[in-house]
């Protein structure tokens, strides 16, 4: 509230210079604050100002902290240093001016309610009256300013209330446009940081092996930067060794502490231990060294191509799932905490075989993708996702597996491992492709195919013609088959018999009557429609039929090539 006496605003009261003097004033801070963008410098140009037109005893400048609702002392002059006191929103004189968006005129400070004088017992310095103006801004109040006893004896009166709301309009916004600088410039700072966190972490990840290597793997960051990893690397002794990992936290604590157990775990894996060893030994090294209330979540284990044995140890990560190639799941539950909780904590090891099988390990993030309704995919979601993709080659599965989650709403980082049992044993295909039933996709099935038709040894030139008509059949899948674009899955599988080349195309289209797909007739004048005759014209032998599952039909063309890679 206003407090003010009768004869405020009289010459005797020794209030400031007239309109024209103030009118100057205004004008020639605004172009002073105007210049600079360092809200530290314009903090104290603003309450030298302050102190030499207002003649006051002592100023000080207060910016509201958003996030905790506090305002604290930013600049301040005068014989007492006040500089980092805080003051809760709404309470003292200099609270309630933000709080109520109103100068505050207190010509008696002891006699308001809301004055402190606890300040004045420690400090020794006698308040008299007091004067206040909010930082006002289009966004809201951002902190105010005050001023403590006018010289000479002197009281604040009604024009110094009015000239101080004035002198506060620029004020506020050369604050309030230095804070923005500052909070650029601090950004500025921080995405260069993140992408050294980015660039490093992504330095750590290894390099993709081509081919029928048994490992993948794919990490992606739901932020600019990650909390998850993983890690693959061949032994001496023909074992592969593996990790993945998940930090609790996020920023660039988490970031940091990831690049610390990633390395640890390199550095202990090489050595070939045991897993539980292997785990053991970098949760002794983690605990010396990792935050309170920070862990990780981790795998580490050795899969042997040879024998397709895996065993690894699981300390507090998501269940491992291991599906056969019909379908059959199991599930393995973590049997240790996360690691950097204890010291001398032991990791029990467990252990199964991926013939004709693969294991996989995610993160929670994983799990953690939403449906439309909200709800989280769980594992079980995970497991007939797995499921649904069983029978696609292990390059192709990841790839859909990726895109079922993209499809939904991604809330965390998401790392996925793929270890497979069956790479050798579908070594005798030339291509197995899975892609969603939609034109956009039929690029990356004819880049593809051509590179596998290359490495059957095939020629150019028969090469592009059987690339076409196996765009030609897909494009009548999902014209005719499908009807619309939709994430129905299309399956292309390639393999070479002697001198024989096999392609089929498995679709989940609705059945198809074969006895009407016939060659058109050339002497019908209309365009279109000529998929077939193309590759009737081309292929020894074609045919359609149902799915054996019943879930599609199935498409087989038969191309004989000669003994150069051309035609017979």
């Amino acid at each position: 509230m206003t407090q003010a006496s009768a004869g405020a605003g009289v010459a005797s009261n020794g209030e400031s210079a007239g309109a024209g003097d103030l009118l100057a004033f205004i004008a020639d801070i605004s172009q002073k604050l105007a210049v600079s963008v360092d809200l530290n410098r314009t903090l104290r140009e603003s309450t030298r100002f302050a102190v030499e037109y207002f003649e006051a005893e002592a100023v000080s400048v207060f910016l509201l902290d958003g996030k905790s609702e506090m305002l604290e002392c930013r600049a301040c002059q005068g014989p007492v240093d006040v500089l980092g006191l805080r003051v809760p929103l709404g309470q003292g004189i200099v609270g309630r001016a933000v709080a109520t968006r109103s100068a505050q005129l207190v010509r008696d400070a002891y006699a308001d309610p809301d004055f402190h004088s606890s300040s004045d017992s420690q400090t020794g310095f006698s308040t008299r009256s007091l004067l206040c103006a909010p930082l006002l801004t289009a966004q809201g109040a951002i902190g105010a300013i005050e001023l403590i006893n006018k010289r000479g004896d002197r009281l604040f009166g009604e024009a110094d209330m009015a000239a101080l709301r004035v002198l506060a309009a620029p004020m506020a916004l050369a604050l309030n446009g230095a804070r923005m600088a500052e909070e650029l410039v601090e950004q500025n700072r921080i995405r260069r940081e993140l992408g050294m966190a980015r660039r490093l972490q992504r330095s750590l990840l290894p390099r993709r092996r081509r081919g029928a290597y048994p490992v993948r793997a794919i990490n992606l960051s739901a932020r600019e930067i990650s909390g998850d990893f993983y890690d693959f690397f061949d032994l001496p002794d023909g074992r592969i060794g593996f990790t993945v990992g998940d930090v609790a936290g996020k920023g660039l604590d988490a970031s940091f502490l990831m690049v610390r157990c990633a390395s640890l775990l390199r550095w202990a894996g090489k050595d070939g231990l045991r897993p539980s060893d292997w785990l053991a030994q970098v949760n002794d090294e983690l605990g010396e060294a990792i935050a309170p209330g920070m862990f990780v979540c981790a795998v580490a284990g050795h899969y042997d191509p040879a024998t397709h044995e895996v065993v690894w140890a699981n300390a507090g990560f998501p269940p491992l799932l291991r599906v056969g190639a019909e379908g059959a799941l199991d599930s393995f539950e973590a049997e240790a905490p996360p690691l950097g909780i204890l010291r001398r904590l032991s990791f029990p090891e467990q252990t199964c075989s991926l013939a004709d099988a693969s294991l996989y390990l995610f993160s929670d993030g994983v799990t953690d993708v939403r449906h439309a309704s909200r709800a989280p995919l769980g594992v079980d979601g995970v497991a007939q996702l797995l499921q649904q993709n069983a029978s696609l080659a292990p390059e192709p599965r990841l790839r859909a597996l990726v895109r079922s989650l993209r499809s939904l709403e991604v809330t965390d980082d998401i790392t996925l491992m793929l270890i497979s049992g069956q790479v050798m044993a579908r070594a005798r295909h030339e291509l197995d492709y899975g892609f969603p039933a939609q034109a956009s996709e039929l690029a990356g099935m004819r880049r593809a195919l051509s590179a596998a038709l290359a490495r059957a040894g095939v020629d150019a030139q028969l090469r592009q013609a059987l690339v076409l008509a196996v765009d030609e059949a897909c494009t009548n899948i999902i014209r005719h088959g499908q009807g619309s674009p939709s994430q129905a899955m299309i399956r292309l599988r390639l393999e070479r018999r002697g001198d024989e080349l096999v392609f089929e195309l498995l679709d989940q289209a609705a059945p198809v009557d074969a006895s009407q797909l016939r060659p058109r007739d050339l002497s019908e004048c209309r365009p279109g429609g000529l998929g077939i005759n193309f590759i009737d014209s081309l292929m020894d032998h074609w045919a359609i039929s149902r799915r054996a599952d019943g879930c599609g039909n199935r498409l087989e063309m038969i191309k004989r090539l000669g003994p150069e890679g051309g035609e017979a």
